[in-house]
């Protein structure tokens, strides 16, 4: 696989051969494809997913922000293209609600939050399966960022509520490209699928070339296309520190390489209303009271119909309408009063243009008023950073009492129980042998719905802990620090579709530490599993319980029962309780 990042990419090794295609008595005609040669790219679908995790906020306009870059993009490719490779960008009408918290989502690297969050994605939409009319890239806008940064004020925490500002700033523009960021894509040729992932840094607050990063990470890599060298302002090089991605292009020896011919007739740019078109502060850095104008660059011979300008100083508020009015027989403004902001502040705006002849076109754009040009505004004391933004908490579950509980290490009975390996009882405490795929289980038939609360200790260095689980009627496992010899170990639910280790809900982080007890609650819902360790939640989960199976590994003769298992670790269990939440249990014996 093939990973590119939005800094640095790995060069491709592919050797390849162009197909092409000869017309019956005509001249030589090349299909576009993939930059490898192996998948047509004539028509392209990019499906454009606004992730959010769990304990986020979605923006409250967040359809227009991603309607926006969908645009942008197409307009984009169809220039670039002319009709040669036709590329769909199609929103999900609802943001895609993670399973997983943004710590969860944070527990590792840029590459990790981008296979955590791409993999989720990708097998809830089942994407790229079945039959396809075009080339298929999944296309995911995230909330947030690998790490924290408050992309509207563009500053991260800095420690004891100081703040650090973060971010491309050039000459008084702001461009794309924090180092919190964690742009990713991947094209994926034995699937013939591309993955992007643009984090918040790169399209929730509109600088200048941020739509550049959504075509570069979601359009370019996705079907192989490199970093071109040498550098230039292109949309797959440094088009992003450059403007926005109507000022950029395509490299022309790319495109060729893709299969794309140069037209007969020259692209005009220069009277082309989408490439023409920039609005840009003046100044460039206001300062507070000072007056603030847009200066507007148009193509000749244009006459302009409407002009709508809107301002926003809230990433969470609404946008204020600016009145423009227009000079008496002025064709198109040179600039545009938005007026003075009182104090220091970011500021996001938006044109929307409309043409005498019917061609329109659109584009946002930030600045930050500051008190000083190499100072930014920092967020006001007690204010909550746009990184930090939560959902409201949900109505509280039943709570659980420690009276209602089911002690079911007291139900065990070791000679009768155990299934695969020496288990031993010592009292109230139960020991797991060091063996491979150790099994003991627990005569007991759970509720629909219940809190399982297990206390264990590994006296080996930890490897794999099991705890059975029973939703729906369907038997999987909460497979708990098992290595992989890749990184932290790895914590999941076996299995998701059939898959186990991998599927989405797989956590990498040391989880269990050899000789300390930790104490691992798995509360059953219909229709979700939630696992937290010591206080800390590892695994959320939603769906189907038809979805979740056991492997044959692991089965045991009573498919009704729960069971404790152990991978090559011994395990010291002194509490195993289980709290019914709706629904009837039942003893086995």
């Amino acid at each position: 696989m093939h990973i590119t990042y939005l800094r640095k990419c790995w060069r491709l090794a592919t050797v390849w051969l162009l197909a092409v295609i000869v017309a019956p008595g005509g001249p030589l005609l090349a299909e576009v494809k993939t930059w490898d040669g192996k998948h047509s790219i004539e028509k392209i679908e990019v499906t454009v997913v606004y992730f959010v995790p769990r304990d986020r906020e979605p923006l409250p306009d967040w359809k227009e922000r991603v309607g926006y870059f969908c645009r942008r993009i197409e307009r984009f490719h169809e220039r670039e293209f002319q009709g040669q490779s036709v590329m769909k960008a199609a929103m999900q009408p609802e943001p895609f609600r993670s399973g997983r918290s943004t710590e969860q989502l944070r527990g590792g690297d840029a590459n990790f939050i981008f296979f955590q969050t791409l993999g989720e994605v990708d097998e809830s939409l089942r994407f790229g399966r079945g039959k396809r009319t075009a080339f298929p890239i999944l296309l995911v806008l995230s909330e947030i960022n690998w790490r924290p940064l408050d992309d509207f004020f563009r500053v991260k925490p800095a420690g004891e509520g100081g703040w650090k500002f973060e971010g491309n700033y050039s000459n008084g523009r702001h461009f794309p490209g924090a180092e919190s960021g964690g742009a990713r894509a991947t094209y994926l040729t034995d699937r013939g699928v591309g993955w992007g992932l643009v984090s918040a840094d790169g399209w929730r607050v509109p600088y200048s070339g941020t739509d550049c990063v959504v075509y570069h990470e979601g359009c370019g890599h996705t079907v192989g296309l490199p970093h071109p060298e040498p550098g230039n302002n292109s949309v797959m090089s440094l088009g992003q520190y450059h403007g926005w991605i109507s000022e950029s292009w395509l490299d022309e020896a790319q495109k060729k390489r893709l299969g794309w011919k140069p037209p007969e007739q020259p692209f005009d740019r220069k009277s082309d209303l989408f490439s023409t078109f920039t609005a840009l502060p003046e100044p460039k850095v206001p300062q507070p009271n000072e007056p603030v104008s847009l200066k507007l660059t148009w193509p000749d011979q244009s006459r302009v119909k409407s002009c709508r300008v809107r301002v926003q100083t809230d990433l969470f508020g609404p946008w204020w309408e600016v009145t423009a009015p227009t000079k008496s027989g002025e064709s198109r403004p040179e600039k545009i009063d938005i007026g003075r902001f009182d104090r220091a502040t970011p500021v996001s705006y938006r044109l929307d243009v409309t043409l005498d002849d019917g061609r329109d076109v659109e584009l946002w754009g930030y600045f930050q008023v500051r008190e000083k040009p190499d100072v930014g505004p920092t967020p006001p004391a007690g204010a909550t950073s746009s990184d930090a933004r939560r959902i409201t908490e949900q109505p509280a579950e039943k709570p659980t009492r420690p009276q209602d509980a089911i002690d079911l290490l007291a139900l065990v009975d070791v000679a009768k129980d155990q299934v695969s390996g020496e288990w031993q009882k010592d009292g109230t405490h139960l020991l797991a042998p060091k063996q491979y795929g150790a099994r003991l289980e627990l005569p007991y038939q759970p509720p629909d719905e219940y809190e399982l609360t297990v206390i264990a200790e590994p006296l080996d260095e930890p490897n794999g802990l099991l705890l059975c689980q029973r939703s729906g009627g369907q038997r999987f496992v909460v497979l708990v620090s098992y290595p992989t010899g890749d990184g932290p170990p790895a914590s999941a639910l076996e299995n998701i579709d059939g898959k186990n280790v991998g599927n989405a809900t797989t956590v990498r982080r040391d989880v269990l530490v050899k000789g300390r007890p930790s104490q691992i609650v798995c509360t059953v819902r219909k229709g979700s599993v939630t696992v937290t360790c010591d206080g800390h939640e590892l695994i959320r989960w939603q769906g189907d319980s038809k979805r979740l199976s056991l492997s044959d590994y692991w089965k045991t003769p009573t498919d009704s029962a729960l069971f404790l298992g152990a991978y090559d670790c011994r395990y010291r269990f002194s509490r195993v309780t289980l709290v019914p939440l709706s629904g009837e249990g039942r003893k086995l014996r």
